[in-house]
């Protein structure tokens, strides 16, 4: 692995697309995603293209060079790409070509392969929709919900106020996160860094993400809630030198 400017190591990412449980719309936002963690030295799709439904991805190949890999459906009802990408994943992983996994999929096929993966000692993240299983989310170190990365659909007006009571219920969910996240890595002076409570809450739900809640940043999602928290920046320090409390 390299070194990122600011000392964190920076993995060197193999990027593998299951065609068939994946948006052509989304490849430039899982890019991105991807490349926070590092360089994106492999790009893989998989699936049958031989099959309409894959017909949208052809322009995406060729505009961002992902190599297509054809995996014919060798029985009518059943899907044999999650097979082709496990095995290329097993491959890639013990030839040592990188040090991290995006693995592009909704599909809980995939969730022993991050099992295996991790139990490597390497780093995996999942990119898939929000109905992907628990089970598969929680296999990966970190795992983004395309709901998060798509385009917004414009805000409903004030005379419609549909879902009101859904946003409660999501606020209730992340100040229960926050509370559990902040007690794993309070210090003695009340006070913990705002990047150890980040990796606390990935450790908690890999799923986590502050823009599932309208926020881009974390420290953002904090200073939501003034009564529960308390937000210091220490300028002098540095940029990153940012520090979090919970009230009594």
């Amino acid at each position: 692995m390299i070194k990122k400017d600011n000392g964190q190591k920076e993995h060197k990412m193999a990027l593998l697309i299951d065609g068939d449980n994946a948006q052509p719309s989304l490849i430039t936002k899982m890019l991105s995603e991807t490349g926070k963690y590092g360089s994106v030295t492999i790009k893989r799709i998989y699936g049958d293209w031989t099959t309409p439904n894959m017909k949208s991805w052809k322009d995406t190949l060729n505009n961002y060079a992902i190599q297509p890999i054809q995996q014919f459906r060798y029985t009518v009802g059943k899907n044999a790409t999650d097979s082709a990408l496990i095995i290329d994943a097993m491959d890639i992983l013990h030839g040592e070509l990188v040090d991290g996994f995006c693995i592009v999929s909704s599909d809980s096929d995939y969730t022993r392969l991050a099992t295996r993966i991790r139990e490597n000692g390497t780093f995996v993240m999942g990119i898939g929709e929000q109905k992907t299983s628990k089970a598969f989310v929680n296999a990966c170190d970190v795992f983004i919900y395309t709901e998060n990365i798509a385009p917004k659909e414009p805000k409903p007006t004030a005379k419609s106020v549909p879902g009101k009571k859904k946003e409660k219920t999501k606020e209730a969910i992340v100040l229960g996160l926050l509370k559990e996240a902040f007690e794993m890595v309070v210090q003695e002076d009340g006070w913990t860094h705002l990047g150890s409570l980040g990796k606390a809450l990935l450790q908690l739900d890999p799923g986590f993400d502050p823009r599932t809640y309208g926020y881009r940043q974390l420290s953002q999602l904090i200073e939501a809630f003034p009564a529960q928290y308390e937000l210091k920046r220490l300028d002098a320090v540095g940029p990153s030198s940012v520090y979090v409390k919970m009230k009594e």
